[in-house]
C-alpha cells in the first residue's frame, strides 16, 4: 500500500496540515493539503498545500517569498491531520502569516474578546505586491 492511500482525506480529497516551527515549537500555521500537495512537498521537501479559496495548489512563499523548509512529516493517530516541522524562511524568515506576523495564531481571548498580542513584523502592503 502507498504511504498516501493511509490517510484519512476528507469528502473533498483534503486532509488538516499543521505547520509547525522546528526550532522553536511554534505552530505557524493550519493549512489543507490534497494528495499531490502531500506528495510535492514530501518529494521537495518544501511546504506546498492546497489552497481551497484558489482552488489550486499554492507552494508557500510563491508571492510573498516566505517558503518553508520541511524537516519531518508526521501523521496523527487518526490518520486524520498532518503535522509538518519546518523553518520558515526567505526575504523575512521570521514570518509565516499573510498578515506580516510570525504565526498566524497571533490572538488571545481575554475578558471575553480577541486581543492580537504578537506584533507586524512587516507591513503586508510591503510584502505582497
Amino acid at each position: 500500500m502507498n504511504w498516501l492511500d493511509e490517510i484519512k482525506w476528507d469528502r473533498d480529497g483534503l486532509v488538516p496540515v499543521i505547520a509547525q516551527e522546528a526550532g522553536s515549537g511554534d505552530v505557524l500555521m493550519v493549512a489543507w493539503m490534497n494528495r499531490q500537495a502531500l506528495e510535492l512537498t514530501a518529494s521537495t521537501r518544501e511546504a506546498v498545500y492546497w489552497s481551497r479559496s484558489r482552488g489550486r495548489l499554492w507552494h508557500k512563499g510563491e508571492e510573498s517569498g516566505h517558503t518553508q523548509a520541511v524537516h519531518e512529516i508526521r501523521l496523527d493517530c487518526d490518520a486524520d491531520v498532518v503535522l509538518l516541522k519546518v523553518t520558515q524562511r526567505g526575504h523575512d524568515p521570521g514570518i509565516a502569516c499573510h498578515t506580516g506576523r510570525h504565526s498566524c495564531f497571533y490572538s488571545v481571548l481575554r475578558d471575553g474578546r480577541w486581543e492580537s498580542v504578537d506584533p507586524v513584523l512587516k507591513d503586508p502592503e510591503s510584502i505582497y505586491r
